[in-house]
Parts: structure tokens; C-alpha cells; sequence
């Protein structure tokens, strides 16, 4: 069985009942930091619980060390993930409404912490769930505290100095999830300084979905990051993006086509620039 797995909008419905299921609601918005819990409070998917991008699958961000979003604490996430009536059988679906890059990054932090079976994303996520009729709810979930035990595997990060070591390795594929502009440094509208980590190839996240929202199929998938590897092998893939959420879309996107699931550098482009020695590139 893959590790990145979709359901859709009918099937999740058709489970909803289903002992040991556990929903979780992903929104966020960077330009507004409130808006996921706001949205959530008018309305959600029955049995969902809130993941807050900042409060739960992040950690305080320490100006001039860390990136934009920190890993959280696994301690504190495991704990988290009990309060929400998460046990290690638990199946979980995870959902935002947007692209799938909050959901994605659930996603990942449980496979990061060993849970990596009957993990799903809902495909489409909460748009395409009212396309089809699905109701929401305002009603406040009930859960037995469950008894998740995962431990964290770092084999699956990478550190920015882990990084600079790599640099100009020819196995080395770099995969950075910004949109082109941001990439190539000709805008950027979050963080102080503009470009990419050198030798990355732009690989905009946004670019594994189809016009519907939707998770393109297997072969596309497969043939968009046969074309980034060029050869290479995939078990020495790095995804980066600005803060460590869009490239887990990127790796969730891989492990759909059938690749292995391969490592982030979770500081990304945020946490890269807060040390002026680290080299940056600009343009293609």
C-alpha cells in the first residue's frame, strides 16, 4: 500500500461512522492566522477536529535562527494527536481548502512521528466536499483520548548544514515548491530576502494538481518528477519550500507516484537566509 493515499468526498462520507476514524481540519491562511479556526467554527466536516498550522503542527518561531514554521515539539504533537482520539490503528483523513498544502503537512508530521498507514487526504479537499452535496457541521467533535506512541525518524529531515554539504553533488536533486517568480527571485512578498538555495530545480506544488483541485493521476505524477530527477536517484531527493508546508505536497506527491518518501529540509528558504554565509541564487 502507498504511503500517501487519497479518499474522496463520497467514500469519506461513507465512512464517516466508522469506528477508529479520525478527521482532521487543516485550514489556514498565511495572510490571516485566525482564518482556519474562524472557518472551522462556521462550519466543518462532522467529527473533525482543529489542527492549527501555528499552535499544533508548528513550533514558536525563534527570529534570525528558525524558518517560518518550526517543526513542533514531537512530544507536544504526539500528545496533541491523543487529544484528538488518535491511537496508532487510528485511520485519518486530513483536509484543508485550499490546495492540500496544510493537509500535506499533517500528513507528513504523521509519517515523520512512524504513522504512516490509513493516513489519507481528501481529494479536493473541502471544495470539492460541498461540490457534491456533503453537509457540514458546527457541532463540537467527541473523542476518547487515544494512545499514539510515535517516535520521530529523522532520517527523514535534513539540516541546513547537511545541506550546504551536498551542494553541487551530482546525485543531489533539489526540489523547491515556490511558484516561479518567487523561485527565481523576481518577487517576494514574505520573505526579507528573494531567490533559491543554488542548484534547486522550481518544482511549484501547485503543478501536481489538476484545473479541478484535484491530485493529477498516478502517471502524470510519475512523469513530472521523472523529468525533475532526471536519472538521479529519488532516494537522494530534497524538497524545500518557504517554511517547510508546500514541499511536504511535493513528497506526498512523489510517494503517490510510487516513489519512496524522501527528505525535507523543513527550515527552507526562510531559515536558509538568516545566515548571510549561505549561498543564494537568483534567475533560472
Amino acid at each position: 500500500m502507498s504511503l500517501a493515499q487519497l479518499i474522496s468526498p463520497l467514500a469519506l462520507g461513507q465512512k464517516q461512522q466508522q469506528p477508529g476514524l479520525v478527521i482532521l481540519d487543516c485550514r489556514f491562511a498565511l495572510e490571516n492566522p485566525g482564518y482556519g479556526q474562524q472557518s472551522y467554527a462556521a462550519g466543518h466536516i462532522a467529527g473533525a477536529h482543529f489542527a492549527d498550522l501555528n499552535r499544533d503542527l508548528s513550533s514558536p518561531v525563534i527570529p534570525g535562527v528558525t524558518g517560518r514554521h518550526p517543526l513542533p515539539d514531537p512530544a507536544q504533537l504526539v500528545d496533541r494527536l491523543r487529544d484528538w482520539g488518535i491511537d496508532n490503528d487510528a485511520t485519518i483523513v486530513l483536509y484543508d481548502d485550499g490546495t492540500g498544502a496544510y493537509a500535506a503537512r499533517a500528513w507528513w508530521l504523521l509519517a515523520w512521528l512512524g504513522k504512516r498507514d490509513d493516513v489519507f487526504i481528501l481529494d479536493g479537499g473541502l471544495n470539492a466536499w460541498l461540490a457534491v452535496g456533503l453537509p457540514l457541521s458546527q457541532d463540537s467533535p467527541q473523542s476518547v483520548p487515544g494512545h499514539f506512541s510515535g517516535q520521530p525518524d529523522n532520517r527523514l529531515l535534513l539540516e541546513a548544514k547537511q545541506l550546504q554539504q551536498r551542494l553541487g553533488q551530482p546525485n543531489l536533486t533539489l526540489l523547491d515548491a515556490r511558484g516561479l517568480p518567487r523561485f527565481r527571485g523576481d518577487v517576494e512578498p514574505i520573505d526579507p530576502v528573494a531567490g533559491h538555495i543554488p542548484g534547486a530545480q522550481c518544482a511549484a506544488f501547485t503543478d501536481n494538481l489538476g484545473s479541478d483541485g484535484r491530485f493529477l493521476p498516478v502517471p502524470q505524477l510519475k512523469q513530472r518528477f521523472a523529468e525533475k530527477l532526471g536519472g538521479r536517484s529519488p532516494e537522494a531527493l530534497v524538497a524545500y519550500c518557504g517554511s517547510g508546508v508546500t514541499a511536504c505536497h511535493n513528497l506526498f506527491a512523489l510517494c503517490l507516484a510510487g516513489y519512496p518518501l524522501a527528505s525535507l529540509y523543513a527550515g527552507s528558504w526562510s531559515e536558509w537566509i538568516t545566515d548571510p554565509q549561505r549561498a543564494i541564487a537568483t534567475g533560472d
